[in-house]
């Protein structure tokens, strides 16, 4: 089975940057997008063989989920089911037999960390949300959780420090979620892989130099570890400031 997460920036704009080559070429079991910035019916796309399943911000043009995928799922369920988070279209939950897929858009902390505190409330309120789901089956974790865990994880670690995204309260966070029952499926199979990196900044040629950072995930429930084959990074796919990131389970 291949799952595939890619934070796209705005779908409406990636589709017209190799989005469907690449949703088409990839032929993933269950494809994930966040940041889609938009409702499902401002644009008309094609998404040929797959089920559509979409949550949008209340606020246009901003955040936003989506899963597609071939199988049908038992059940989707929009959000975590707290107010204070269910505004923004950032999780989407997708359930099947063997698992639950959870889709997420994790809050950026933002310039001058002012939106740290929120975000701390939301790694908990998460981490909850999660660890519920697992107490019935297990849970597949994708998308863009905005941290960066180790040094390892981005290019110029030293002067980030304090930077969103590499705070050490988020990176303590992520350090609980996976001590939580949960596996970091590029580090599982690539512990210690350097320049592996899934978000470059549109300035100072980032991209270009390789001067980025991994934030892009799959997480899984410990009891998948077995069935883990591969953990992929797209670097090579362009469209976005992100690139896509996949997992291949038997």
């Amino acid at each position: 089975m291949k799952l595939i997460s890619w934070n796209v920036n705005g779908l409406r704009a990636c589709m017209n940057k190799g989005f469907k080559e690449f949703l088409q070429e990839a032929d993933a079991d269950i494809f994930c997008v966040q940041e889609t910035k938009m409702q499902r019916e401002q644009a008309e796309f094609d998404f040929n063989g797959y089920d559509e399943y979409w949550n949008s911000a209340e606020k246009k043009g901003y955040s936003g989920t989506a899963v597609f995928s071939k199988e049908k799922p038992l059940e989707v369920t929009l959000d975590m089911g707290v107010a204070e988070h269910d505004r923004e279209g950032r999780v989407i939950t997708a359930e099947y037999a063997g698992f639950y897929l959870v889709n997420v858009y994790t809050p950026n902390s933002q310039r001058d960390l002012l939106r740290l505190n929120y975000r701390m409330q939301w790694e908990d309120d998460f981490r909850a949300y999660v660890l519920q789901l697992e107490a019935k089956k297990p849970v597949i974790i994708c998308g863009d959780l905005n941290v960066a865990h180790q040094e390892i994880d981005l290019k110029n670690f030293a002067s980030n420090r304090r930077n969103a995204g590499f705070t050490d309260e988020e990176r303590a966070k992520m350090t609980e979620l996976l001590a939580s029952g949960f596996i970091d499926t590029f580090r599982y199979l690539y512990p210690d892989k350097t320049g592996a990196y899934t978000w470059w900044s549109y300035m100072f040629k980032a991209r270009e130099k390789n001067a980025g950072w991994r934030i892009d995930y799959f997480l899984v429930s410990k009891n998948l570890a077995e069935r883990i084959t591969e953990s992929l990074i797209y670097a090579e796919v362009q469209g976005s400031d992100h690139c896509p990131v996949g997992l291949v389970l038997k």
